[in-house]
């Protein structure tokens, strides 16, 4: 890897579901803001290489925006295994104790089946470190947007996940030759 590489990755448009799921690969995008995709249109630079997770909304998304986007499953959402395409509520009230203590070390725990974010941000680092050099727009998920900043910032999975990403935001980090730079986290 030679040069700078200008990250700008954006969070896929809300699903197009009911609220409190954790929602499967195939869950579709809400497309619905129109105001909300021209502008973060407007922010994006021309030409840049494209890149989403194979998740439906990630590639609708990018449909939306007009990118000719890349799948790479490196960048897909944490595998959260049996428990995907679940409702929370449901999972608490199988579970008990058991959901509840995932939670509380979600970085390192993971759901059966599934990945942890620890996980998660080793498959990004793979992913970030094929990527060319130039303008690359990521989209993807909030987990992987917290994984790029875990990596950027070097911080620890669990400090990671402190920040909020939210639908159709944008955030800029770029990598340099001997490091990182944020630019920008979570513009909408």
């Amino acid at each position: 890897m030679s040069g700078e590489t200008n990250l700008w990755l954006i969070r896929h448009a809300p699903v197009d579901g009911p609220r409190g799921v954790i929602h499967a690969p195939d869950a579709p995008a809400d497309l619905g803001d129109v105001a909300a995709f021209a502008a973060l249109k407007a922010k994006l630079p021309t030409n840049a290489f494209a890149v989403c997770s194979p998740a439906r909304r990630t590639r609708e998304t990018a449909q939306q925006l007009r990118l000719d986007a890349v799948e790479d499953a490196a960048f897909r959402e944490q595998d959260f295994g049996s428990w995907t395409g679940r409702r929370h509520d449901d999972l608490v009230a199988e579970l008990g104790e058991t959901y509840r203590r995932f939670w509380k070390s979600p970085a390192s725990n993971r759901p059966p089946g599934g990945e942890s974010f620890f996980d998660q941000i080793v498959r990004a680092q793979t992913g970030l470190a094929a990527l060319p050099a130039g303008d690359v727009i990521l989209v993807v998920h909030s987990g992987t947007v917290r994984a790029a900043l875990a990596i950027a910032l070097d911080l620890a999975p669990d400090s990671a996940l402190r920040f909020v990403i939210d639908p159709l935001s944008l955030t800029r980090i770029d990598r340099l030759e001997n490091g990182w730079r944020v630019v920008a986290v979570n513009q909408r």
